[in-house]
């Protein structure tokens, strides 16, 4: 995997930006007719009055002004490296889209797309650093047909026609989110489209992002359009590893409600890929093993929980880099049995897609542009200010290390993100502690 060289953080507009992106909803409606707005209080024994604890007016403005700030200048110097690179096709070979490039050249030539020798030679002629490991595309033979198209220009011309569908592709799965939510009217899916791990994904040419849309596809279609969504899934096959109690709890469903027009799209996705990859590549899948079993992952220092874990514990005891997985499907079946009933794939998904990421059994960082999603569901849920800030802030603070040069396969710099993102979530959407009979007659008095 390759090192993300510059990538910077999260971008919120400056001007006019803070009261609709830290906007909260109110904790009770204004009246119609004119009458004034109330303010939710608590009461206690004493019957005294007392407001909810806050910051002081001018500090929590100060505070907001601050994280917008930060995020907006991180994120401009981000547009002004990160957008050169992708219009221009520079340092092409230097970003994990090259590994795409090289094995769909490879097709284009009726050779093994999966051969580390040939592959390291084409990315030396497209100006891969000397000295550095191959980069073998390591996503199973029925992707082959989404980089083929890029076999047929030059580097620098695939790498601009590359990142401008990863671009659309997060363009459109913020804003599907964002319809899906009812158009709210603030600026909180800002935070979607300058998301570190999505910023990073543009910046190195990452596939994460079209797993990203099959992601939302899914969430979008698979109520009103099985057959779409089913076909969908095939997206996020391209990394199957970060879904394992999703799927879990995704067979599930398909069998407890009877949804298996769902399983006839995924199933006629994958048939139409495969049949077009061994169009391609009669041995594609011979040439696949045989690649996966030299590629090692097991011995990569990639900085996530299950392989640390495995690492403190007993390095040479593989199964316990997939412990926390199994540990996390058992959980999200019983999930989904409470939940059963009213399953909702954008309510109950969101938890299920975090704890997915957080328990794979490895992942990169640029791998969590799938959290996209639930981070903005909490977000469109929310009454915090403070939560959006910290949101924003911690990712403000990955870029800035990005931009700072720290590689990838620092574990104090990512082993964490994860699980702090699932922390956030479950911070940000905890339920508001219901109003006691007296309270509702102290703010109806106050009316």
């Amino acid at each position: 995997m390759m090192e993300v060289r510059k990538r910077t953080g999260i971008s919120l507009q400056l001007s006019n930006l803070r009261p609709k992106l830290l906007r909260t909803p109110p904790e009770l409606p204004t009246t119609r007719g004119g009458a004034m707005s109330t303010e939710i209080r608590s009461v206690d024994s004493d019957d005294n009055p007392k407001e909810h604890v806050s910051l002081p007016g001018h500090l929590r403005t100060i505070a907001e002004f601050l994280v917008v700030g930060i995020c907006t200048v991180v994120f401009v110097v981000s547009a002004i490296g990160d957008g050169t690179r992708l219009l221009t096709g520079s340092n092409a070979a230097s970003r994990d889209f090259i590994t795409y490039w090289a094995s769909a050249r490879q097709l284009i030539h009726h050779s093994n797309p999966y051969d580390a020798h040939d592959i390291l030679q084409l990315e030396h002629s497209a100006g891969f650093p000397p000295g550095v490991s191959v980069m073998v595309m390591r996503n199973p033979p029925f992707t082959l047909p989404l980089a083929l198209p890029l076999g047929f220009f030059n580097e620098k011309i695939a790498a601009g026609l590359w990142s401008l569908l990863l671009l659309g592709s997060l363009i459109a799965s913020v804003r599907i989110v964002w319809i899906m939510h009812n158009r709210p009217d603030n600026y909180l899916h800002y935070l979607g489209y300058t998301f570190a791990a999505a910023l990073s994904c543009l910046a190195s040419g990452q596939i994460s992002l079209f797993v990203l849309l099959g992601l939302v596809l899914f969430l979008r279609f698979n109520r009103t359009s099985p057959l779409i969504a089913g076909a969908s899934l095939w997206f996020c096959a391209l990394k199957p590893h970060l879904f394992l109690p999703f799927g879990a709890v995704l067979l599930a469903w398909i069998i407890t409600s009877n949804r298996y027009r769902i399983a006839v799209g995924a199933v006629g996705a994958f048939l139409v890929s495969l049949t077009i990859a061994y169009a391609l590549d009669p041995s594609a899948w011979l040439h696949y093993r045989e690649m996966m079993s030299h590629a090692g992952i097991e011995k990569q220092p990639i900085p996530c929980v299950s392989i640390v874990l495995r690492q403190i514990i007993r390095p040479e005891s593989a199964w316990l880099q997939y412990l926390p997985a199994f540990l996390g499907c058992v959980w999200a079946l019983f999930y989904f049995y409470k939940h059963r009933n009213g399953w909702d794939w954008m309510e109950h998904g969101s938890l299920l897609m975090l704890v997915s990421v957080a328990v794979a059994p490895y992942a990169w960082f640029m791998d969590q542009v799938v959290l996209i999603p639930a981070l903005l569901h909490a977000l469109y849920q929310t009454r915090s200010r403070l939560a959006v800030a910290v949101l924003a802030s911690i990712s403000a603070i990955i870029e800035i290390a990005n931009f700072r040069g720290v590689p990838l396969v620092s574990v104090p710099l990512y082993v964490w993100t994860a699980p702090a993102w699932l922390l956030w979530y479950l911070w940000a959407s905890r339920p508001i502690t219901p109003l006691h009979d007296h309270d509702r007659l102290v703010i109806s008095a106050s009316l």
